[in-house]
């Protein structure tokens, strides 16, 4: 059996599906490297599945170490606008046999997993937008004076 050469099935994928870049799928495979050698850490060593959830935790930290203040411009621009679209090249992935999964694993584990302006502008917004404006007060209008 042939092994599958992961720029060559990339390139299928995204001819058939030509939402997301080739970057797209190559930022994920680095991503998923980056999330099993933390667990890896983590866990003593132990080997196992990487969940969605640790996934896309995974990710966040590595687009952030990666990219940092451009890290939303990036993942725009390659077609990713958000946590659904990751599982969309996950999925895509998977089928096209680059990945495995579980059964429990569904697309719909990554349908709310953070919002991208939390996770990606607001880490390097100045601390002075981040701090809640202090209420203002209504100035009650001056009662007009009557006409002579």
């Amino acid at each position: 059996m042939q092994e599958l050469n992961f720029e060559e099935v990339v390139e299928r994928i995204v001819e058939a599906d030509p939402r997301y870049t080739r970057e797209a799928y190559g930022l994920l495979r680095e991503a998923l490297d980056y999330t099993q050698q933390q667990i890896h850490k983590k866990s003593r060593g132990q080997i196992r599945h990487v969940t969605g959830q640790e996934l896309l935790e995974g990710i966040r930290e590595h687009v952030l170490q990666q990219f940092g203040p451009m890290s939303i411009t990036v993942l725009e621009e390659w077609g990713i606008r958000n946590t659904r679209d990751i599982g969309e090249v996950v999925f895509n992935m998977v089928e096209n046999r680059l990945l495995a999964k579980t059964e429990e694993d569904s697309r719909a584990d990554f349908n709310h997993g953070y919002d991208f302006d939390e996770a990606f502008r607001k880490p390097f917004l100045p601390k002075s937008r981040l701090q809640p404006k202090p209420p203002t007060r209504a100035v009650k209008p001056k009662p007009s004076e009557p006409k002579a």
